[in-house]
Order: C-alpha cells, then sequence, then structure tokens
C-alpha cells in the first residue's frame, strides 16, 4: 500500500551530513507516527553519500536511495524523486534542513486546506529566520526576486527555499512537465502551477543559512538567469503541454 507521505531529498556529495538528517527525519516521523517514506536521491555524488543511505536502507523499510544516471542537478533529482513518490501528499527538502522538517506540518497542512502546492517562505515572517544569509547574498536574492517578478511575473516572496510540498496530483501534473534540471527549476514549477491554475499558498517557515551551501551567486547568477529566459522561451513555444 502506498504511504500517506513523501519525503523527497536530494543529495550530492553529503556524507558529511546525510546521517545526521536522516535521523532527525527518522527521529519526527516515528514521533509523529506518520506512514512515510525517504527517498533520498543520490545526484552522482562521487563520497560515501550512496553508501550511508543504502545502510540506512537496510535498517529502515522508510528509506529509499534512487539513483540519478550521473550527476544532473538538483532540479533533475527532485524530479527523480517526486515521480517515484507514492505519497497522498509529497514534500522536498534540501539536506541541509535549513527548514526543519519539524515544519513540514504547516506545508502538509495548507495542502489539506485545499492547495495543490505549499511553499515554505524566508521573507513572509522575517523573524523566523534564526540564521540570515549574508548581506550579500540577500542583496543578490532581492535582485534575483524582482527579475522573476519581471519575466515571469511570479507574485511570490521566496521562491528559492528548498521547502515546498505538492498534493500527488499536482505533483504529477508539475514535474511531468519540468524542464528546467539545474537551479531554476523552482521558478519553472511556480510558473508552471499557474498556468495551470493550481492554487499555491506560500506559507512562512523557520530557516537558518548553511555556510555549506553549494550555491555560488556570482557563478550559478547569471546561470538562473538565462534560466529564466528559457522558461519563458519555453513556454511561448508549447513546451509544456504534454
Amino acid at each position: 500500500m502506498s504511504p500517506e507521505y513523501s519525503i523527497v531529498i536530494p543529495a550530492y556529495n553529503e556524507a558529511r551530513r546525510i546521517t545526521a538528517t536522516l535521523e532527525k527525519v527518522l527521529a519526527y516521523l516515528t514521533e509523529q507516527a506518520w506512514d512515510a517514506e525517504i527517498i533520498v536521491v543520490n545526484d552522482g555524488s562521487r563520497d560515501a553519500t550512496a553508501a550511508i543511505v543504502s545502510e540506512f536502507a537496510e535498517q529502515y523499510a522508510a528509506v529509499r536511495l534512487v539513483e540519478n544516471p550521473g550527476n544532473r542537478g538538483k532540479g533533475f533529482s527532485v524530479r527523480n524523486g517526486m515521480l517515484q513518490a507514492r505519497g497522498q501528499w509529497l514534500l522536498f527538502t534540501d539536506a541541509d534542513l535549513s527548514s526543519p522538517i519539524e515544519e513540514a506540518p504547516k506545508l502538509f497542512g495548507a495542502l489539506k486546506a485545499g492547495a495543490d502546492v505549499a511553499i515554505g517562505s524566508r521573507w513572509l515572517e522575517r523573524q523566523s529566520q534564526t540564521k540570515r544569509q549574508p548581506l550579500f547574498r540577500q542583496i543578490i536574492g532581492r535582485v534575483f526576486n524582482g527579475l522573476l517578478h519581471g519575466i515571469l511575473r511570479l507574485p511570490y516572496k521566496d521562491t528559492q527555499c528548498g521547502f515546498k510540498a505538492f498534493t500527488y496530483q499536482a505533483a504529477q501534473e508539475l514535474f511531468s512537465r519540468q524542464l528546467v534540471v539545474r537551479w531554476a527549476f523552482d521558478p519553472e514549477l511556480l510558473f508552471l502551477a499557474r498556468k495551470l491554475k493550481m492554487r499555491v499558498d506560500e506559507v512562512p517557515v523557520a530557516w537558518a543559512h548553511d555556510k555549506l551551501s553549494t550555491i555560488r551567486p556570482f557563478r550559478d547568477g547569471p546561470r538562473m538567469f538565462g534560466e529564466l529566459l528559457l522558461i519563458r522561451w519555453n513556454s511561448l513555444l508549447g513546451r509544456y503541454r504534454l
């Protein structure tokens, strides 16, 4: 039988922290008595990430390792995990748990209240940020958000928080259409949700900056900008029709 909840965790070279992450998530699921699965998607890691997750999978039936065909990007990993998830309510979270797993009921609550998609937001209630980003990252984030408004007409305060939940039906509709596999996949999903007239709730969540973040603003920023233009271009060409 399918579980009620699916937790998808994309992972690339996460050997340093994936053990602590899985222990926290498993402990919380046990505490809540949730019928849930945890899907860790290994994105071609060069370290022991896959081996560690395999050990957990042998010990805990709820844990499942999914392997990408090499290093394909975070967006590819999330899509791969979401399309293989079997739960009624699906959530993806970053491997660093910048938003604690304890915040998941906020997003699931929004889904159960009628939303198709619920996105965690660091900016609706700024006091919820227990450890804020460095100032230059905040500035770059604001600039990127302005571009989102201008290019994709997205009205949300925060599209990049790696803590989002979907109904099973919404996940199938959105991830089967997703084309961007790197950093701008979040805006693409939200753009598609608006095109499909889905209800998207933005929910304030606790969040803490992780200094081990792999995003490099000056390297990845131009790529993300290019991907925003690509999303608009894909839409104009009708590439999001099934």
